[in-house]
């Protein structure tokens, strides 16, 4: 593995590192029960992982062709692999990190409460005691939320399986379009910009059922519907469907960028 490629694996990881903890910034909302604040908090982290996904396209589109007709282009599909390897990690660290996380998290929304400002919080998450207070609330996800995902987890198994869809599907969406130019370099900017059509089918079911299906289920929650720990539950099992749409989208790599390439001569 080259630098250019460890970065752009880097990137990738911190893209699904936070798109991970972001399912922490519900349990941390209903806590605190300051869901708004905890969101908009939460698009701190969100800029920087757009600022990653804006550096990750053009770097790796830069990567494809430089070798598209080299001796390295017969390689390019493994440097994918690697990519998705990066997300499926990525998704693995963050679901032992949402403990921490979400602690963390409730202590800068009570703060923010209180001082009202962004920069004071940023300041004293780095100088006023801010480290000192993550190594005190580490921890592991706790056991009992792992081996008793079976009992009453809350989600059912159709949600489950939309999110494994949806989330290979997203992940795959830029890759493949890119590895579509690979397949056939006589059409590889129009394969550039059709990552929609796999993309698109993640929006729909992420717009249609996900995210209204967690947005319910939040305010459940904070009606006392449905308790702390269902919920809980309800995130490992979105957490765990999550890692096996990063797996899956390594079987559909391939596919979606022969479907690419096939739109992209028929237009």
């Amino acid at each position: 593995m080259d630098r250019q490629l460890l970065f752009l694996c880097f990137l990738t990881f911190v893209i699904h590192l936070i798109g991970t903890l972001a399912y922490s910034v519900r349990i941390a909302g209903v806590r605190t029960k300051r869901i708004a604040v905890s969101f908009a908090l939460f698009s701190i982290l969100v800029l920087v992982s757009r600022t990653s996904n804006s550096f990750l396209g053009p770097f790796l589109a830069k990567r494809v062709e430089s070798n598209l007709t080299g001796p390295d282009a017969t390689t390019l599909l493994l440097d994918f692999r690697w990519l998705l390897v990066s997300a499926s990690v990525a998704t693995v660290l963050g679901a032992f990190l949402i403990p921490t996380f979400q602690r963390v998290f409730c202590r800068a929304v009570l703060h923010f409460q209180v001082h009202r400002s962004v920069p004071k919080l940023i300041l004293h998450g780095f100088f006023k005691g801010g480290i000192s207070y993550i190594k005190d609330v580490a921890s592991a996800p706790a056991a009992a939320n792992v081996s008793g995902m079976h009992i009453g987890h809350g989600v059912s198994a159709r949600i489950t399986v939309l999110n494994v869809g949806a989330t290979a599907l997203w992940i795959v969406g830029v890759f493949a379009s890119l590895y579509a130019g690979v397949l056939d370099p006589s059409v590889r900017v129009t394969s550039s910009t059709l990552s929609s059509i796999i993309n698109g089918g993640a929006t729909v079911l992420m717009a249609i059922f996900l995210d209204p299906y967690m947005s319910g289920m939040t305010d459940d929650v904070l009606d006392g519907k449905v308790s702390e720990s269902q919920f809980r539950k309800t995130v490992v099992w979105l957490v765990g469907s999550r890692l096996a749409g990063t797996l899956l989208a390594q079987a559909l790599l391939l596919p979606a960028a022969i479907l690419i390439v096939y739109v992209a001569r028929a237009i």
